[in-house]
């Protein structure tokens, strides 16, 4: 079974076009260094609920829409080696990395698969 890296964050709608920009450049160096899927979802039926929500959880604001995405690896050896690499790449790291969203707020963690279905 492959191992998923998941995300859940609020991007502010003024910032979405410098979002998808960080998410194309991101994912290509994930795919380059050996992952097997990158997906960015942006929210577009994402209701906020009254105890839990995509919402509630990364304390979203009016002006802000939810991001949920996710890095799928071969297992987790393979993520914390590509994770390595990613993290110090200049084209996403350091100086380059511009956050168009509030960090602090992120949800993320790291997921053993135990079902996968896929239609390919």
């Amino acid at each position: 079974m492959t191992y998923a890296d998941g995300f859940v964050l609020a991007v502010p709608k003024e910032n979405i076009e410098a979002y998808k920009e960080m998410a194309r450049k991101a994912g290509e160096v994930w795919m380059e260094f050996g992952a097997l899927e990158y997906a960015e979802c942006i929210g577009d039926d994402v209701p906020y609920g009254e105890l839990t929500s995509f919402p509630r959880a990364v304390q979203a604001k009016e002006d802000e829409v939810v991001i949920f995405s996710w890095i799928v690896y071969e297992n987790r050896e393979q993520r914390d080696a590509i994770m390595a690499k990613v993290m110090v790449d200049p084209r996403i790291s350091g100086e380059n990395m511009v956050m168009p969203f509030d960090g602090k707020r992120m949800i993320y963690g790291g997921f053993q698969t135990f079902v996968e279905h896929r239609a390919r």
